[in-house]
């Protein structure tokens, strides 16, 4: 018995046999090309190589320049890493806490041990044996139950965070089985250790950094970029987060079946306010005259701006905000990218001239009539609104550009103050699924993109990849040129956005291409309890994108 199906990177119908798994489809039909395929989109939803076909559908096979790719990529190293620390170290912890630079920061925790380079050297060692053994991944779907039991069992009775399968209410999850280590991971492996011919291990900070290979080329260890401040960062709110109690999402969950999660938010809100406060005091005592926040799409800069004013305002100063989008170029005049669309994220989208002439002339004491960029004519509009400082007064720019120099070239660099904002997401689904940072931020950017700008999340998922690019050039380069930097994920954020997109990405198409990024954020949002969001004040960063915010955007 046969089946065709139709594959879209040879654009051909295929006729194969039933039950064929994708790897077989890519061997009989040689759909082979410079890099492995790692996995494959079935009728838009991610499977694996060792997915069996029993239906007509459609198949595009992806390699490790996918997001997918590379993400099923660092699972499946997180697993052999997993393994070579217990074979070596079996009564030493691994946690995979967090991105950066260009790794993975994984820290083995046991009180009477301590990593050195010659610890970090044998287990590299081991994960390059267990990888030259080609040993399968193999994935078995067990009673949910059945899985915390097994995994109890062989984890030293260490369960932090897989209370996760009892939350999600589902009688079904799926383990994986790495010759004799077992473990859990939310979504698809590679088929074995094989396929992992790329990574290297670093001794880092006070653990390991696993680095992975580099999308760009597929061929290389992405390049190390040193980010002592953003790891001072998360370090800073891992360790909040654990010490009220709450590093994982069953924590998170534990709380809302507790109706502790009201007082969760308030001191949530509260160390957002104190850290704002005493940014406010720092600005004071240097002296500072010219504030200017930056950070991704979706990070909440407007918010940030506005809760900064407030406390600047508190010490007696008169704040005056500046978006840098009201600068942007006339849209004929706005550069393309690679793809031959306008390239909002670019520097030169700026009108650099006039927006330098303005701040010099504010700087002077002038009286400066400001633009107001209108997005829909694609052209900035003049109706008499003028700025003058104050001798108390200070100016907060906000835009993606802020930390980059070339942006306010003609003010003294020594009566500014930088700022660096992002959603760094401190929980965890457990102690080997990390949460992706960015995953926080396309949720809210989602919600907000539909509520208030009018586009689907089929529009917002196509062009995150386009955004995601933008920031790799334009803002992250920058990031550690900043004064300070701030978290703005809030640890109960997940559970009060889920209800807001559910519904949203339920509206994306199977048919769409970006139907699987839809399901993968459904599946990942499954995990989380709902959070009514009665309790969120008014000038929570929250308000920013699912409303009733006390401030005007």
């Amino acid at each position: 018995m046969t089946i065709d199906l139709f594959c879209r990177n040879t654009k051909q119908f295929l006729t194969v046999p039933y039950g064929a798994t994708l790897a077989e489809i890519i061997k009989q039909h040689n759909i082979e090309q410079e890099f492995p395929y790692l996995g494959g989109l079935v009728n838009n939803n991610i499977k694996a190589l060792s997915y069996r076909v029993h239906k007509p559908c459609t198949v595009q096979f992806f390699d490790i320049r996918s997001s997918y790719g590379i993400n099923m990529y660092t699972r499946s190293l997180y697993f052999v890493l997993y393994k070579a620390v217990r074979d070596l170290y079996p009564t030493v912890t691994l946690n995979i806490l967090h991105s950066i630079s260009g790794g993975k920061y994984c820290e083995l925790e046991n009180s009477d041990f301590s990593v050195n380079q010659s610890v970090v050297d044998q287990i590299q060692n081991r994960m390059q044996e267990i990888i030259d053994a080609d040993l399968p991944f193999i994935r078995e779907r067990v009673l949910s139950d059945k899985a915390f039991l097994d995994l109890k069992s062989k984890q030293n009775g260490e369960m932090d965070g897989n209370e996760i399968f009892i939350d999600t209410n589902k009688f079904y999850t799926s383990i994986y089985h790495l010759d004799d280590t077992i473990n859990y991971y939310y979504d698809h492996l590679l088929p074995s250790t094989g396929y992992l011919t790329i990574f290297r291990l670093d001794l880092y900070e006070n653990g390991v950094l696993l680095k992975l290979p580099s999308r760009k080329d597929g061929k290389s260890i992405a390049r190390t970029r040193e980010m002592p401040k953003l790891f001072s960062v998360y370090k800073q709110f891992k360790s909040w987060g654990k010490k009220i109690g709450v590093p994982y999402i069953s924590d998170l969950n534990r709380m809302v079946a507790d109706k502790g999660v009201g007082n969760l938010i308030l001191t949530t809100e509260a160390l957002h306010e104190k850290i704002w406060a005493n940014t406010a005091d720092e600005i004071q005592r240097l002296g500072k005259k010219v504030v200017l926040i930056s950070g991704p799409s979706s990070s909440g800069k407007t918010t940030s701006c506005r809760r900064l004013s407030v406390q600047l305002s508190v010490l007696g100063y008169h704040p005056v905000q500046i978006s840098v989008d009201d600068f942007f170029v006339e849209r004929p005049e706005t550069p393309l990218d690679e793809e031959g669309k306008y390239d909002f994220e670019a520097l030169e989208a700026i009108d650099l001239p006039l927006f330098n002439q303005t701040l010099l002339r504010l700087v002077q004491g002038e009286e400066v009539e400001m633009p107001r960029f209108n997005f829909s004519t694609g052209s900035k509009e003049w109706h008499g609104d003028t700025i003058q400082l104050q001798e108390n007064s200070i100016m907060i720019i906000e835009g993606i550009h802020c930390l980059n120099p070339k942006l306010t070239q003609s003010i003294d660099d020594s009566i500014k103050y930088k700022i660096f904002v992002s959603a760094l997401t401190s929980l965890s689904i457990d102690k080997m699924n990390p949460i992706p940072t960015t995953d926080n931020r396309l949720i809210r950017r989602i919600i907000r993109d539909y509520n208030y700008r009018g586009y689907s999340a089929t529009e917002t998922i196509r062009r995150w990849a386009s955004v995601r690019r933008g920031e790799e050039k334009n803002i992250f380069p920058f990031q550690e040129e900043a004064d300070m930097m701030f978290n703005t994920s809030l640890i109960y954020e997940l559970g009060v956005l889920k209800p807001y997109a559910l519904p949203i990405l339920m509206e994306v198409p199977e048919r769409a291409p970006e139907y699987a990024e839809a399901a993968r954020l459904l599946k990942f949002l499954s995990y989380f309890s709902p959070i009514p969001e009665e309790d969120i004040p008014g000038t929570s960063i929250l308000r920013e994108f699912v409303g009733g915010s006390k401030f005007h955007y």
